[in-house]
């Protein structure tokens, strides 16, 4: 595996917590970065998850300083992005860092500035490559994704996408 650094998003990490993957995607050898803004994002119990890892140097969470806020603001980040997803952009920028994201403008916005970026489907890709999960257990899981996160239901590119990686894991 290449990517050696990712900042993520709030919805990475939920994903993962509903999925019961935040354990297998801490196993993965990426450096995980996120903000404060994402983490103050989360409820307390996923918080709490992410805590653990960061308190074993697995994740590293980032607090803007004013100087960050400044370079953000003289951005041209659109208005369609929250404040939030300007911290994760920004830092990924600031590292060199691949974004780990499903929200199609915080995607758009990494696409056009030439930041690499993945989402869901590349993380079950990556825990079966490192033989973290099996293909029959990546697919009980994305199909539990589809179940319960609207975002992968109604986009025909996730949806066909999803379902090559369905038939290739079952």
């Amino acid at each position: 595996m290449k990517l050696k650094i990712a900042v993520t998003d709030a919805c990475i990490f939920i994903d993962l917590y509903d999925l019961g993957l935040v354990a297998s995607f801490f196993k993965l050898e990426i450096e995980i970065h996120t903000t404060s803004s994402v983490y103050f994002e989360l409820y307390a119990e996923q918080q709490q998850v992410l805590k653990a890892y960061q308190s074993v140097d697995r994740l590293i969470i980032h607090n803007l300083k004013e100087e960050n806020f400044l370079q953000i603001h003289s951005a041209s980040y659109p208005k369609s992005l929250s404040e939030t997803d300007k911290s994760v952009l920004h830092i990924a920028n600031k590292l060199g860092a691949c974004v780990l994201s499903s929200d199609k403008t915080v995607r758009n916005w990494a696409k056009n500035k030439d930041i690499e970026y993945h989402g869901m489907i590349w993380i079950f890709d990556r825990l079966i490559e490192a033989d973290i999960l099996t293909k029959k257990e990546a697919a009980t899981k994305l199909k539990e994704l589809i179940a319960t996160n609207f975002i992968f239901q109604n986009n025909q590119s996730l949806v066909t996408e999803i379902q090559k990686r369905l038939k290739l894991w079952t």
